[in-house]
């Protein structure tokens, strides 16, 4: 029955003109709840050219496949002639947003914050037309406000209403604080909403307590209410929690293509759907798992990088895996001849000596696919050797 009603959509958003069709994607495909949405529905259809806003905290240097999945939204309001706007968080990013948080975010230096943002942009730019985009950094308002701003903002809302959100009532039952500015951040992402007037926000669903603040906010402000569409958060490759870097279970836009191909052909079967959906324009195919993750991990790759590469990361994770083989474009790795395995780990790259030693307890590390289980072994290199970190990750040895 699910077939059917999935065939139905496709021929019917095929035999839609244009404009129909863009309307049809941005309602239905990768959307978990959209508020207000007759009112949306008459937007669209109305013509009317919208500010369609997005805000990303930079907290990090690097943009991974789960925030795609927004921005992918962002961009289909793009393709129907809207006006996205990008608020870039660069002030609320010091603050640190509470949502699905049990503690405190550490606080991040408006130094973090700069260096953070060198990457940021050119990275949005590949879901995104950056060049027209209005790109807003909300320290433009939020740093000249000042007291009175804030005196302003907070006469929209009140404690019980700020208070009884999930994540604080979680957070006061296991007894753990929640600051005063960790309160406040909800309204301060909602006065981005007022000072853009955005007439739709897109978050995740992770979001929806700031979104609908967005709401409240421009209401005190005697503006019109935003509507809200929010987008499913996705999966890492762990299956089990969201897509995040502290989780280890991401796929980073900036991975190199190898890599971003093997970890895509590592997730679990029950996410090939919910991949394609999310991450893609096209639908899962049915049938044989495998080659639905080799569609899928091509289609990625070509995406970010491009179509030419990806059939060569295509090719490489046949050799590699099919006939285990390394690839012939294995990274060069120059170590001494006797280096000890958890600091040749780490020579690869890997974060911390945490992390190595964990790699080589689960068995993950090989050298001429011999497993090296010791971190403590002082190895003997010739050479030319063929290093193996994790599933994905080769490197030809060189001696210094």
């Amino acid at each position: 029955m699910r077939d059917v009603i999935f065939l139905w959509k496709t021929v019917r958003i095929e035999s839609m003109k244009e404009s129909d069709k863009q309307i049809e994607i941005i309602l239905n495909r990768g959307v978990e709840e959209i508020i207000e949405k007759d009112h949306l529905i008459k937007l669209l259809s109305s013509g009317k050219k919208m500010r369609v806003k997005f805000g990303i905290d930079p907290t990090a240097p690097d943009i991974h496949l789960g925030h795609t999945v927004p921005l992918r939204k962002l961009r289909q309001f793009q393709e129907a002639g809207h006006q996205i706007v990008l608020i870039i968080g660069d002030f609320t990013g010091m603050i640190g947003d509470p949502s699905g948080r049990s503690e405190e975010r550490k606080p991040i230096t408006e130094k973090d914050i700069k260096n953070n943002l060198k990457k940021y942009l050119e990275q949005a730019g590949k879901v995104i037309n950056t060049k027209k985009a209005e790109i807003r950094y909300n320290s433009e308002w939020h740093k000249k406000g000042g007291l009175v701003s804030m005196l302003e903002m907070a006469k929209a809302v009140t404690f019980q209403q700020i208070i009884k959100r999930a994540d604080f009532q979680k957070r006061i039952d296991a007894g753990n604080d929640i600051s005063v500015i960790e309160m406040l951040y909800p309204l301060l992402q909602g006065y981005d909403s007022v000072k853009i007037k955005a007439d739709v926000e897109i978050g995740g669903t992770d979001q929806k307590f700031n979104l609908l603040m967005g709401r409240r906010v421009q209401r005190h402000f005697s503006q019109p209410e935003q509507d809200i569409i929010t987008v499913p958060l996705i999966e890492g490759l762990d299956g089990v929690r969201k897509m995040s870097k502290s989780y280890g279970n991401y796929i980073g836009l900036n991975d190199k293509p190898d890599d971003m191909f093997g970890k895509l052909m590592s997730i679990p079967d029950a996410l090939i759907e919910k991949y394609f959906e999310l991450l893609t324009d096209i639908g899962a195919p049915k049938g044989n798992p495998y080659q639905s993750k080799m569609l899928l991990a091509e289609t990625i790759v070509g995406m970010y990088h491009s179509p030419i590469i990806a059939v060569k990361a295509k090719e490489n994770w046949i050799k590699t895996f099919s006939k285990k083989e390394a690839p012939e474009d294995a990274n060069e790795l120059k170590v001494k001849k006797d280096i000890s395995v958890s600091e040749l780990v780490l020579a690869s790259g890997v974060e911390s000596k945490s992390e190595a030693r964990r790699l080589i307890a689960q068995k993950a590390v090989k050298i001429e696919d011999i497993t090296k289980g010791n971190p403590n072994e002082i190895l003997d290199l010739k050479g030319g050797e063929i290093l193996k970190v994790g599933k994905h990750r080769f490197f030809k040895l060189l001696l210094i």
